[in-house]
């Protein structure tokens, strides 16, 4: 019941006045696409790309962090329906933080639901130009919803900022990367 009442709160317009301002992690976002653009072997940029998540995941306040892990919590059990309530309540409370929209979205895409996992793609990489797994996540959705092109040009955009995304491979035609990877 404590939750309910707690998620009432957050969802409601005078608890999206609550959220503060997402963290600014702008500089060292970019310092690590630059050392995953330069890294030299899968192991190493997947180190660095791991490391992302540590700005990604760092939700504007303790409240907002608590819904957000919850949720993921939740998606990582595959309560894909729970998981989908913590992100709405995430993004009714907060707004402007791009991670609450960039999970609902990849709830909706586990769910195939690729129509409702969009807007919320466009939003986190509006809020976070540089957030690769949206930028990723993008390029899987369009390809979901049968728009092959806009995925491809979306994915040659996620692997300029991260040239060692799993879903490279997946990259058609001359903009497919080289060797990146194929010495596995």
């Amino acid at each position: 019941m404590k939750h309910l009442v707690l998620l009432a709160l957050l969802a409601s317009p005078a608890g999206a006045e609550t959220c503060p301002a997402a963290p600014d992690h702008t500089t060292p976002v970019a310092e690590l696409l630059l050392q995953v653009q330069r890294a030299t072997d899968e192991t190493t940029a997947k180190v660095i790309s791991n490391r992302l998540w540590e700005y990604y995941a760092d939700a504007p306040d303790a409240a907002a962090q608590e819904i957000l892990d919850r949720g993921m919590r939740k998606r990582a059990a595959w309560d894909l329906l729970g998981a989908r309530d913590d992100f709405d309540a995430l993004v009714a409370y907060c707004p402007n933080y791009a991670e609450g929209y960039n999970q609902r979205a990849f709830v909706n895409f586990l769910r195939s639901d690729f129509a409702a996992a969009l807007p919320d793609l466009e939003q986190a990489i509006s809020l976070s130009p540089q957030h690769v797994a949206a930028k990723s996540g993008r390029a899987l959705v369009l390809i979901g919803l049968g728009r092959h092109d806009d995925g491809q040009e979306a994915l040659a955009e996620a692997l300029e900022l991260n040239p060692w995304l799993p879903e490279r491979a997946l990259l058609q035609g001359a903009d497919a990367g080289g060797d990146k990877g194929e010495d596995l």
